[in-house]
């Protein structure tokens, strides 16, 4: 096992891996910008480094500093989390050279996986189905247009590398094709300088599926079952679960996870990884892609399984085998994640940046949060506005929604603009507590959402204990500050400790 691990990435999932590297007894090493040099998983870490600047390219994506700062420390693996350079095979390739352990699958598998169109032809050539689609390599858009002639509207034109949205377009028709193309070539080389992008049949009801994948350097790979992410803001997950709604019966699930498995085994695939399908309303199912990392969802399988991806990604890198079988591993309840973000769902989803004076994350049975911030945290504009991920566990879903409810409702994160309101009433919604969350779900039932204007009890005390804070430590707060004469602070408005009892 290894003795000392870098952490290449920040926030929550910093955070999380820290303290599974705590578990197996490796020291955690973490790199942070002048952005995060406060950040309490900065604080949480043995050893921290800086990088010097506040933008992505300058320091989580600046490959020299962090194998600087690796050779310094003695580091004897990477972790890169996701995002970042945790899908950079080139930078998992860097690693080998120096005789740093990456932790994630192999180069190989990575740009094989890496690629869109490749990817869709090992799928294919490993029995996987594929959505109905061309390859736009190499063809100018007249060819392209005659290419995807047999291919009925609407389309989607993506960016064979990259994700995130980036590089992606929906045709609905002849007339706007052309346009698209360029536009979605133009974004894909400006993301991630390559202009190669893909047509495919577009599907209007769809579900989002994905199943996670475990594999070892010893040739055994095996599925954790799967995951619904259908609700979705600009191709970005907002709620994510599992089991997954759409999965009615046995047979499906198990012809995902086996094509899952297949595909995974054909590149040779050692580490944690998931491979996405899109599912229709008559449950047949089509290959997207495959993440060749551990997702921000990572927590619902979790605790539906029982097992920590974080750990066993380690102690695969390490070379351990995986001491369980296929039939040892189990789906138990259900299990809900609720992505908390610092932007204003009432404008257009703004960013808000700003401090959080505090911060309280909620708790009890069943209630799981993997946070990057705590009170007197700074939201910032340079990276995503991912605050938290709260996750809730039931013995079925509708127990899970009431857990994740209560679990929001209890959830303070004063100071900045959140998403709870939006979360709280896609959970309240009909359609969602009956299961029916396709892709379009939230243009179908969402759209237009206002939070309600009347400013609620909870708003009110929430603002007063801000002022309290503010005045922390001051010995007076607010109006009472400006009026008092006394030459001792009257404690009923003091925010710190006192005492009305004699010590003896």
């Amino acid at each position: 096992m290894f003795k000392k691990v870098l952490i290449a990435n920040r926030g929550e999932i910093t955070r999380r891996i820290i303290l599974a590297c705590r578990e197996l007894r490796i020291t955690a090493v973490v790199v942070y910008s002048d952005a995060d040099a406060g950040a309490p998983w900065v604080r949480l870490a043995d050893e921290a480094y800086p990088l010097r600047g506040v933008t992505a390219v300058d320091t989580y994506l600046n490959q020299d500093a962090i194998f600087a700062i690796a050779s310094q420390c003695g580091a004897q693996a990477v972790h890169p989390g996701y995002g970042f350079l945790s899908e950079n095979a080139a930078f998992a390739a860097a690693c080998a050279a120096r005789d740093i352990t990456f932790i994630g699958p192999s180069p190989q598998a990575m740009e094989k996986m890496g690629s869109k169109a490749r990817a869709r032809e090992i799928a294919a050539q490993a029995g996987v189905p594929t959505v109905p689609g061309v390859d736009g390599a190499g063809l100018s858009i007249a060819e392209l247009q005659t290419a995807v002639a047999h291919i009925t509207f609407p389309m989607l034109i993506k960016a064979s590398a990259g994700g995130g949205g980036k590089g992606m377009r929906v045709v609905w028709s002849a007339a706007e094709f052309a346009d698209a193309v360029q536009a979605a070539r133009r974004e894909a080389r400006s993301a991630f300088g390559d202009d190669h992008v893909l047509v495919e049949k577009y599907f209007t009801e769809i579900h989002h599926v994905e199943v996670q994948v475990l594999g070892d350097h010893h040739g055994q790979v095996l599925h954790l079952f799967e995951r619904e992410c259908s609700i979705q803001r600009r191709h970005q997950k907002i709620i994510e679960e599992s089991p997954a709604p759409i999965v009615h019966d046995e047979d499906l699930r198990q012809r995902m996870a086996a094509a899952a498995v297949s595909l995974a085994q054909t590149v040779q695939y050692a580490s944690a990884g998931t491979v996405e399908f899109i599912v229709d309303e008559q449950g047949h199912f089509y290959f997207l892609e495959m993440n060749t990392r551990l997702q921000v969802e990572h927590p619902v399988t979790e605790l539906v399984t029982g097992l920590d991806l974080a750990a066993w990604q380690i102690r695969i890198a390490a070379g351990e085998r995986l001491p369980f079988t296929q039939a040892d591993i189990r789906q138990r309840g259900h299990a809900i994640e609720c992505r908390l973000y610092a932007e204003d769902p009432a404008h257009n989803f703004l960013p808000s940046i700003g401090t959080i004076p505090h911060y309280h994350p909620p708790s009890g049975p069943g209630v799981r949060v993997d946070d990057g911030i705590t009170s007197g945290s700074q939201v910032s504009p340079y990276y995503d506005p991912m605050l938290a991920k709260v996750i809730t566990w039931g013995h079925d879903r509708a127990e899970a929604i009431a857990k994740m409810e209560r679990a929001l409702q209890d959830t303070a994160v004063l100071g900045v603009t959140t998403n709870i309101p939006y979360l709280l009433a896609i959970l309240r919604e009909p359609h969602f507590r009956q299961g029916q969350t396709s892709t379009s779900y939230l243009a179908d039932h969402m759209a237009g959402w206002q939070p309600d204007s009347a400013v609620s009890e909870e708003a009110w005390l929430g603002a007063a204990v801000f002022e309290l804070l503010q005045g922390a430590g001051k010995g007076q707060t607010g109006a009472a500050a400006a009026v008092s004469t006394t030459a001792q602070p009257d404690p009923w408005n003091s925010a710190v400790a006192w005492r009305n009892v004699r010590l003896s």
